[in-house]
């Protein structure tokens, strides 16, 4: 079982930088690729960035390649998303998931609960 628990949101002027957390409970943590994904109001769901257990591949959505980053620290059992110049499209709620290295949601078996991003023009 693993439960996973984000922080870092807030509210940012565009251009700003916010970095996100994502602590997991759990002894499976290392073994699992880290997904992050958005819902902004009105949409569905939408993948951003995938990294693997070792953290030396990772996969990104062609919206926020080159302005996020993830990483991760298994001895911490936490993954972060790194979000440079900011835009107001990137206003959504955020959340981290922890399973198969994919960009379908459906690979992911557990999710933590999200945490707003909001990006003001």
């Amino acid at each position: 079982q693993v439960q996973l628990v984000e922080s870092g949101g807030g509210l940012v002027q565009a251009g700003g930088s916010l970095r996100l957390s994502c602590a997991a409970s759990g002894r499976t943590f290392s073994s699992r690729a880290m997904g992050w994904f958005r819902q902004a109001p009105g949409k569905e769901r939408e993948f951003v960035v995938s990294i693997r257990w070792s953290g030396g591949n990772t996969v990104y959505a062609d919206s926020v390649k080159g302005r996020f980053t993830a990483f991760r620290d298994n001895a911490l059992n936490t993954a972060y998303l790194q979000m440079n110049s900011l835009k107001p499209e990137d206003t959504a709620v955020y959340y981290c998931a922890a399973g198969l290295f994919s960009v379908a949601g459906q690979a992911y078996d557990y999710w933590g609960q999200g945490t707003q991003v909001t990006v003001s023009s």
